[in-house]
């Protein structure tokens, strides 16, 4: 793992939210984005290294609105920047956590991505990503 990539916030309102969070943060969005295999539209805010990425659904069966659903808005996964996503998945395997998916899938942000399942991390979705080439 090369550094904190980003936090995840599943939000039910995405314009709200970049409204509610530009003013907490004092800065712009400087990127939404939909990504239309996971059923949801992002958008990210920058500060210094770090990135927060807001998630909203788009449909009812989206896993942002099932997780809402379930647990409410709030915090939802934290992303770790990676050099190989597949060397570091297989590394994480033989350490026994449990990919949510087989191979990685491109996610938002120019990224490829892969999420593990939070019983194994104490209860937090964890994502690995790395910069798509």
């Amino acid at each position: 793992m090369k550094q904190l990539e980003h936090i995840g916030i599943a939000v039910k309102d995405i314009d709200q939210a970049i409204d509610c969070y530009s003013r907490l943060l004092n800065t712009s969005c400087y990127k939404t984005e939909v990504v239309e295999s996971q059923q949801v539209t992002t958008a990210f805010f920058k500060l210094k290294e770090q990135k927060i990425e807001l998630l909203a659904a788009t449909s009812s069966e989206s896993v942002i609105a099932r997780f809402i659903k379930k647990s409410g808005e709030g915090l939802h996964h934290i992303a770790f920047e990676v050099d190989d996503i597949k060397q570091e998945m297989k590394r994480l395997e033989q350490e026994g956590f449990t990919p949510l998916q087989k191979d990685p899938f491109k996610g938002a942000d120019n990224k490829w991505v892969a999420f593990y399942h939070p019983k194994d991390a104490h209860g937090m979705l964890v994502e690995i990503c790395q910069e798509i080439h």
